[in-house]
């Protein structure tokens, strides 16, 4: 279970840089950009994930992680001033998720918490923002694939690269390490 909660912290660390880097890559106005009527702009999205990631891991062992002073509705009303504005909050919301997560011990992953007074083990909260997280991010990265077009720079394996990122996987000797740790 030790290399649960490392493994999950690499993972969270992994989403929080791919957002980060389609982040810094566009320009505020294009943030905002909604593609179509009452679809998400990469900004409404990180103000969505913040207001979640701050109810859900503020005294995440003894309180709902579904705080009373959560107003979801509000999070898809785009309310950023500017970029800096909306990287210090994505900041704000990843720094909460990390103070909650990092303390964990092995003891705590069977411990019963709540969401909506629905109970979850640790374990089982964990897993559920780590893959809606991963959902949203993937959202960021996409939209900001399209508002780059032919400048955008790929994240992971570009197209026709694939052999050679391959050809230097298989260079190395076999070990034990987590996929994030050559990015």
């Amino acid at each position: 279970m030790k290399s649960y909660l490392t493994s999950t912290i690499k993972q969270f660390e992994y989403y929080k840089s791919l957002g980060h880097k389609t982040l810094k890559d566009l320009t505020f106005e294009e943030l905002q950009k909604e593609f179509a009527e009452d679809s998400n702009s990469i900004s409404i999205i990180v103000k969505h994930l913040v207001g979640n990631m701050l109810s859900r891991w503020t005294n995440f062992l003894t309180e709902d992680g579904e705080k009373e002073w959560r107003h979801r509705d509000q999070e898809f009303i785009d309310s950023y001033t500017s970029k800096d504005d909306l990287i210090d909050n994505w900041n704000e919301g990843w720094q909460c998720l990390f103070d909650a997560v990092t303390p964990l011990k092995e003891n705590d992953l069977e411990k019963i918490i709540y969401i909506r007074n629905q109970g979850h083990t640790v374990t089982e909260a964990i897993n559920r923002q780590l893959a809606h997280y991963s959902y949203h991010v993937g959202q960021i990265v996409f939209l900001g694939k399209l508002l780059k077009g032919k400048n955008w720079k790929s994240l992971s394996i570009p197209k026709g690269d694939s052999s050679k990122y391959n050809t230097d996987k298989f260079s190395k000797e076999k070990s034990r390490r987590h996929f994030t740790d050559d990015l």
